[in-house]
């Protein structure tokens, strides 16, 4: 039985990671800072799994605490479990902050990432799979995108992205028979696990679109906004590649599944649906799914968006048993059902 860290692992992301690797019987140990995620989550992944308290740790820090890391690597292997690999899903994750407050995002993203890299090797734990984004391809014209296209992130956010992915570039190449490093470049991960229990709840006011779509459907807030309605597209909204969460979880854990195989690795692929879909047909479907009307107004663009975002996703398909269960109505069914048990 493998043990693995999950950074952020209260997170939207985290979570659903935590629950699919629980139930495949691996033991866990979240780090979180609880800054962006609620310690109610842990509850939430308890009840849905049913286990004890001797599989899943829970340790509160910042992965920029070089100390406080150390110390999750030495209890783990005084408790006779040793972490076997990361799951490093840390960091900040809001296009429009990152170019409001690109310092801070430089700091978490990628001096934590530096730091996280430090600590394991010096606790010899060289396996890691790292939460990359679809904004490294930037504006790219190649679309869809695939591993090899050109990266030209546009935002600071993306930037960090694409720097931590240089650093484990680096790192693979300085030490070949060391370092099993993959890193997934997600699309746009949205929907919540079925059982309504853990879903996409950031703290503040959410950046992402589908958190607002819930909430202004919720009655929370009074209007959902859609930035531009002159993009170069179908129906002049942004395309977005969308993945229902629990399909993106179980690319996880395939992933770390596929590195834990090999003696050394260096594992790059898209994780989407490989299907494109307007921010308006993306409220028409939860409107249609969920029988309700989301009131919507268009405004200007923003400054960091794109017109078009679609993965190709034939590499994931090829080197992993993997490929989405879950399709739009879904994700709008198990979103809605997440935000209705949630308030």
């Amino acid at each position: 039985m493998k043990n693995i860290l999950i950074t952020g692992g209260a997170g939207f992301i985290g979570s659903h990671i935590c629950v699919d690797l629980l139930e495949e019987n691996y033991n866990l140990f979240i780090v979180d800072s609880f800054v962006n995620s609620s310690i109610r989550v842990i509850d939430s992944i308890r009840n849905i799994c049913k286990i004890g308290k001797n599989r899943l740790y829970i340790y509160e820090g910042d992965i920029r605490n070089e100390v406080f890391l150390n110390k999750v690597f030495e209890e783990a292997s005084n408790k006779n479990k040793p972490i076997d690999g990361v799951i490093h899903c840390a960091g900040l994750k809001a296009v429009r902050e990152s170019i409001l407050n690109p310092l801070i995002y430089w700091d978490t993203n990628v001096n934590g990432s530096i730091n996280l890299l430090k600590v394991m090797n010096q606790n010899k734990c060289r396996t890691i799979l790292f939460s990359s984004s679809a904004t490294v391809y930037g504006d790219s014209k190649q679309i869809p995108f695939r591993e090899s296209s050109t990266l030209n992130p546009i935002n600071p956010y993306g930037e960090t992205k694409l720097a931590v992915e240089k650093i484990l570039h680096n790192l693979f190449t300085s030490s070949i028979n060391k370092w099993r490093i993959g890193f997934l470049r997600y699309f746009n991960p949205i929907g919540a696990h079925p059982s309504g229990l853990i879903g996409d709840n950031p703290l503040g006011n959410p950046e992402n679109i589908f958190p607002h779509i819930c909430q202004v459907a919720a009655g929370l807030k009074e209007k959902f906004y859609i930035y531009g309605n002159d993009w170069p597209t179908s129906d002049g909204t942004c395309q977005r590649d969308y993945i229902h969460i629990v399909d993106l979880a179980i690319a996880h854990k395939k992933s770390i599944e596929f590195l834990f195989q090999k003696d050394s690795a260096n594992l790059i692929l898209n994780v989407g649906s490989g299907k494109s879909t307007s921010v308006l047909e993306l409220i028409k479907t939860f409107e249609k799914v969920n029988n309700l009307k989301i009131n919507y107004e268009f405004a200007f663009r923003r400054d960091g968006d794109i017109a078009k975002s679609l993965a190709n996703i034939n590499l994931m398909l090829k080197t992993l048993n993997w490929k989405p269960q879950k399709n739009i109505e879904d994700m709008c069914r198990d979103g809605w059902k997440w935000q209705k048990m949630y308030y």
